[in-house]
This record gives structure tokens, C-alpha cells and sequence, in this order.
């Protein structure tokens, strides 16, 4: 997201969606605007904005007016509003000569002139200009000359909003603080420099931080000990804050805010910090003695921890992001600081080194070093070396079965809850993890889950490998939302919805960590290529769901290990296609499908034989001798597979993600290039307005 303070140092913006307002708490209410501003965004593919305020407009217009309390200063509303999503904020200094300017200024000089925006998202009762004369029917009035619409915010929704804002405030000065949050949707939070105090707490075994809150208009809750998260230097800490007078020190008699901190020993004078308050514990009281006051604070310490532990534990289930590498230290130099930057609570990273022989290990080794972005909450990233090139299956099994990557359990609560498997050339969004744990948290038949997959390169294309989520036709062939064969679609937000599909992305797939071993992890006779399709359907055979999150956002390179026109990378997709066919389909239709797929494979040759490709054919000859030859071996894993599957049964067999009929018939006879032409894929035709082959 990017931000600017002064309209004279603003781009050039050719086409924006844009609303206007404080935005104060950036609460519920609020996040639905957002939504729609988003939304809207992405069907003109331009960038969403939000021009807001500072100071408050209030504070300029009515100096005198000592009831306006700001639920969040600038600085946390930026944060909030890049966690919501926006591509950029202006926040414009507000005078009262801005506020004087006419309607038809505000609207030439100001609206059009810097955002040419192609929707204005406003509420219904907006004010602008002199005398707060201009309206929504005045912007109404200029749409047609300066070629925007409006879209009103509606007077039902702005009521609410304006509630919102009010029960918020009331709930916080009631200290109320669980009803604050839940309007807000997030916690309330305050910014503030650590200064030096009088050290009272130190002396008495509760050093404190002391806070000093900058923004005087900024609503501090009443007095009395609250359980907090507070971020210094981007990591979140457990604590207990105190805002009150301290009655019990009759000679240090000032009001103070102050976080104990919990086994924290850190110098952070100076610093600024942010507190997010949980909920409260007690009122301020006074104490006949320190002694008794020490006893208190011991209470408040162990309710406060045990508040603060029971929402990580919730709220934060532990994740593993292990990356196989193999060779391409120059991948994760590039993108290990994206995956050290996400935003959850609970993860560690993991290095599984696939026996480079390059500097791989010691690119890791230097990145713990100086690499690690400080916003992020990890000690450092782990390195797991296999000594070996197990290849892609084989060494996701063997890193998973390392000790320090056990699944939680019984016998185990420092183990893992999820496993994420992420490609060494992939970015990853800030938010890209909690998305996807939460849908998986909140239904247990999700076994597997991947987020939206787009290309690295070509910012605004699907990538190849996944796109928005798998699917497989009755034939066996793969190809996915966003992809079928070499066409790739342009990303227009039309599979943004969250949905089952038939295989999650190998790129970055998302798997219950009990599960991956309950199922067998990965088949590796695979190698590489379809190991991830073949443990979907798996897990599909015992009435699991794989799903999609498209809120989740991973940017793939795509052929960064093998390029997507190599022979090998053909052959290894013909045979194990094969292989995942014969362990996974019923004995009937296997009668008519695998010599089906021998014609069909063998027009496939024919293709690459008019596109010169000789050393494809030979791919899929190689291919097919090498499935014939494995036949009595999957035969066995076939029985085997079936007991596991019976065994791990949780309902019946789910087969969404199946295209009845054949993918190659729709796209090479009836010419059918996107996902959404299909049958399955209509109700995603009406989002997209433009031609998908125009340049990126």
C-alpha cells in the first residue's frame, strides 16, 4: 500500500476508485465500504483509494469542541486500512481554507484533478465545501462532465455506521472492552513513545513500560488493569497494562499509562510501541501497603496471561511453512523476506535443503543474520538438510518426518497444527496464512487448502500451476480455475469467491499436519508433478473438502525449478497422471479409461508433432513403458491406498472439482479458452467485462 501526506507530491492517478471520510476505528461498518470500494477496484482494474483526514476535521471546524475522542490516530489508521486491503491512502491536511472552498473547486480542483476517479463511493448525507454546501446530488450533477458514477452509501448503512461508532466509544469509557472489539472487528489499539518514568515498577518486581500517547484527542479507556498484546519492534508480547493515578504511592500521585510486560528484559526507551487492549481486569484501587499491592499485581499477572494464552491458542493455531529447496539460493534470497513478513502470530519457517550443492544453506545461514525483516515474529528460519536430492515427493516426506516438524497432539503441544508447502519462488501477501486457518479452523471436513496462485512475473495473469484452484475432468486431465492448458487468464477478481475444487496448488498448498502423515504424504515413485493431485483425491475419497482461499494471495515464478516446456517436466505429468489414475479411480471405469488415455495421449503427441516438439513425443512413449512397467507396484499401493482412505473415512466420497465430460474435446473442438465458459464456470461470466488477450 502506499501512502502521501501532500496532494503536491501525489502521481499522476489515470483512474481510481475512491471514498472519502475519517474512517475513524476503520470498525465493521467501515470494512464493508472498504469491501465494496475493493470490489469495485478490481472490475476496472485500477487501484482503490481512501482520502482521509488529518487533523480531524472536527478539530479544525469546532476548536471548542472537547467531546471528540478519535478512536485511532493516522498512524493506525493506515495500518488498519493496508490490513483491509487498500492500494492507496492520501491523507490530506485539513484548514479551514480547504474546508472554504466552493463545491465546483472541491470537485474540479480537487476530486478530478488528483484521482480521476471512474466511482465515488459516498454516504448518502456527505457534506463538502463552503458552508458544507456541496452534496451527493451536487456530485450527482457533475458525473456525466467529468465521467464518473456514484455509488451512495445507503442512508440504512451510514446509521449503522455512525451507531457503531458511538457504541464503541460508550462500550470503551464503560471498559467494556469485548463489545468494543467486536464492533470494531479487530482490537483497539494505541500508539504511543516509551519513556522514562520513576521506576516504581521496577523495584517491585513489575517493570513497566511507560507510554506517552502523542494524539491528545485519542480515546485512552478509563482507569484501572487491562490484559494487552503490545508490539515492540514488530514482535507481539503478552502484558498487563495500568492507567490510573496509583493511589497507593501517595508521593508519585500523576495519572500513567503503563504495560508490565511478560519475560521481557529489552531496553525500549524512546520506542514506539503499539498496545492492543484484550479485555479488562480490574478497576484502579488503592492498597494499605506495597506488599499488598505486589500480591495483587501476581493475581492480575496470572488472569492476564491466562486471558492472553487462551486467545493465541484460539486464535493462532501453529504453522509450519517448510520450503523444499534445491539449487535456488537465488529464489530465496528474493523471497524468503516476503514469507519472514507475514502477519500471524504462530509460525516458524523451515529450509528443507534437498542436498544442494550450492550455497543454499549458507544463503539461509547469512539471511538469519541480517535478512530478517523486523516486523516479523520468528527467531530465526530453521534449516532442515536432507544431505540428498530426494526429489519433490520423496523430500517433503522426509522433512515432515524431522522431530522439530511433529504434528501436535496429546503427547506433543509444541507440535504443529498445519503444514504449508511453499515453493522456493514464491511471494506471499502479509495475510496470506490466517485467511486460510481460519476457514480451516472453522470447518474441520477441510483437509486441504490452497490460496490464490498469480504469476510473478505477469503481475496481472493467473500462474500456470493452480491459478485459483484445481479441477480435473472425467478424463483425468487437470487444469484449473484461471487455467486450461496454455491459456492463462487475466486475474479480474472473477474467482475471487472461496470454493471446492478437485487439487490444491503444489505451489503453496495448505494441509492438516495430523492428516499429512494419516494419509501417507506424498506417493514418491511421483518424484515430482502430480504428488499433490494424487494426495488430494485421497483425502477427497474419505469426504474431505480441498478448498480454495482466494483472500490469500501467493505470486509464483512458475519453472523455477523445471522449466514448463522441458521434456522431463512432460514426462514426469504423463506418467504420473497415470499413476494417479490407476491408484485412485474405480476398477470399472479404469476398464474403458486407461486404453481411452492411450488414444488420447497419443493425439497429444500428435499436437507437439505439428509444434515441432519431437522430444515430447518421446516424453510420453517414455511415459506410458515406464506406467506398464510399474503396473504390479501400483496394484499394491492401489490396496493400500484404499485401506488408508477406509480407514481415515469421515463421509462419502467427495467429488467436487469434476468436469463431466472432456477438457480437451471443450478446448481444442469447441474452443472454450477460460474457466468461466465452461458449464461449471457461468456465474463468473457477468464480473468480467474485457478481453482477456490484451497486454499486461
Amino acid at each position: 500500500m502506499k501512502v502521501y501526506y501532500d496532494l503536491e507530491n501525489l502521481p499522476k492517478l489515470e483512474q481510481t476508485v475512491i471514498t472519502i471520510g475519517s474512517f475513524d476505528g476503520v470498525h465493521c461498518g467501515h470494512q464493508k465500504i472498504l469491501e465494496r470500494v475493493n470490489q469495485l477496484a478490481h472490475s476496472v482494474d485500477c487501484p482503490s483509494v481512501v482520502v482521509t483526514f488529518d487533523p480531524h476535521p472536527r478539530a479544525v471546524l469546532q476548536p471548542n469542541d472537547t467531546s471528540l475522542k478519535l478512536l485511532t490516530d493516522t498512524s493506525e489508521k493506515i495500518k488498519l486500512l493496508e490490513r483491509y486491503g487498500i492500494d492507496i491512502v492520501i491523507v490530506v491536511p485539513f484548514t479551514k481554507a480547504f474546508a472554504e472552498q466552493s463545491p465546483d473547486a472541491y470537485i474540479e480542483n480537487f476530486l478530478v484533478q488528483y484521482f480521476n476517479p471512474t466511482y465515488i463511493i459516498i454516504g448518502y448525507d456527505h457534506r463538502f465545501g463552503a458552508k458544507r454546501a456541496g452534496d451527493i446530488e451536487f456530485l450527482k450533477k457533475y458525473a456525466a462532465q467529468y465521467n464518473y458514477e456514484i455509488v451512495e452509501i445507503e442512508k440504512k448503512q451510514v446509521d449503522e455506521i455512525s451507531v457503531s461508532s458511538t457504541k464503541i466509544r460508550m462500550a470503551l469509557e464503560d471498559r467494556d472492552v469485548k463489545t468494543a472489539n467486536k464492533l470494531l472487528g479487530h482490537f483497539y489499539t494505541f500508539t504511543g513513545i516509551v519513556v522514562k518514568g520513576q521506576q516504581i515498577g521496577r523495584q517491585i518486581g513489575f517493570p513497566t513500560a511507560n507510554i506517552d500517547i502523542s494524539e491528545h484527542l485519542k480515546l485512552v479507556p478509563p482507569h484501572g488493569i487491562y490484559a494487552v498484546f503490545i508490539w515492540v519492534d514488530g514482535k507481539r508480547h503478552q502484558g498487563m497494562m495500568y492507567r490510573g493515578d496509583r493511589p497507593v504511592l501517595k508521593d508519585h500521585h500523576n495519572v500513567t499509562i503503563e504495560v508490565n510486560i511478560f519475560d521481557f528484559q529489552e531496553d525500549i526507551y524512546d520506542k514506539t510501541v503499539l498496545v492492543e487492549l484484550v479485555t479488562f481486569i480490574r478497576p484502579d484501587r488503592s492498597f494499605e501497603s506495597l506488599e499488598e499491592l505486589v500480591v495483587q499485581l501476581a493475581d492480575d499477572e496470572r488472569e492476564s496471561r491466562e486471558v492472553l494464552q487462551s486467545i493465541e491458542n484460539q486464535s493462532n493455531p501453529r504453522v509450519a511453512v517448510v520450503i523444499l529447496n534445491y539449487n535456488t539460493p537465488q529464489f530465496l534470497k528474493l523471497f524468503l523476506p516476503s514469507v519472514c513478513e507475514t502477519r500471524y502470530g504462530n509460525f516458524q519457517i523451515f529450509v528443507a535443503d534437498n542436498g544442494s550443492t550450492d550455497n543454499s544453506i549458507e544463503t539461509v545461514r547469512e539471511f538469519n543474520l541480517d535478512g530478517i525483516p523486523a516486523m516479523h515474529n520468528l527467531d530465526r528460519v530453521r534449516v532442515i538438510d536432507l544431505k540428498v536430492n530426494h526429489g519433490f515427493a520423496k523430500g517433503y516426506n522426509e522433512a515432515l518426518k524431522h522431530p522439530k516438524l511433529a504434528p501436535r497432539s496429546t503427547d506433543n503441544e509444541n507440535g504443529y497444527d498445519y503444514y504449508v508447502l511453499l515453493n522456493s519462488d514464491c511471494r506471499v501477501s502479509q495475510n496470506w496464512i490466517r485467511p486460510i486457518v481460519d476457514m480451516m479452523e472453522n470447518d474441520p471436513s477441510i483437509g486441504i487448502a490452497q490460496p490464490k496462485v498469480l504469476s510473478y512475473t505477469k503481475k496481472r495473469r493467473f500462474e500456470y500451476a493452480g491459478g485459483s484452484g484445481g479441477w480435473m475432468d472425467t478424463f483425468g486431465y487437470s487444469f484449473s480455475r484461471g487455467r486450461i492448458f496454455d491459456t492463462v487468464e487475466k486475474d479480474r477478481k472473477q474467482y475471487d469467491d472461496e470454493a471446492d475444487v478437485f487439487w490444491a496448488s503444489g505451489a503453496a498448498l495448505f494441509i492438516k499436519a495430523e492428516l499429512y502423515h494419516r494419509f501417507g504424504g506424498f506417493d514418491e515413485d511421483h518424484w515430482a508433478h502430480w504428488e499433490e493431485i494424487d494426495l488430494c483425491w485421497r483425502v477427497k475419497r474419505a469426504g474431505y473438502r480441498v478448498v480454495v482461499q482466494p483472500k490469500a494471495v501467493a505470486r509464483h515464478v512458475g519453472g523455477g525449478s523445471l522449466d514448463y516446456l522441458n521434456p522431463r517436466k512432460a514426462y514426469f505429468n504423463f506418467r504420473n497422471n497415470l499413476f494417479t489414475l490407476l491408484k485412485n479411480e474405480s476398477a470399472l471405469k479404469l476398464l474403458w479409461l486407461l486404453p481411452l488415455r492411450l488414444i488420447l495421449d497419443g493425439a497429444a503427441a500428435v499436437l507437439f508433432l505439428k509444434k515441432k516438439q519431437y522430444k515430447h513425443i518421446g516424453a510420453i512413449l517414455k511415459a506410458h513403458f515406464h506406467f506398464y512397467a510399474a503396473f504390479p507396484k501400483l496394484l499394491s499401493k492401489r490396496r493400500q491406498y484404499a485401506q488408508i482412505v477406509e480407514n481415515e473415512r469421515i463421509g462419502k466420497e467427495n467429488k467436487a472439482g469434476i468436469l463431466r465430460g472432456s477438457i480437451v474435446w471443450k478446448y481444442y473442438v469447441n474452443n472454450i479458452r477460460y474457466f468461466r465458459d465452461l458449464p461449471v464456470g457461468k456465474k463468473y461470466a457477468k464480473s468480467v467485462e474485457s478481453d482477456d488477450d490484451e497486454e499486461d
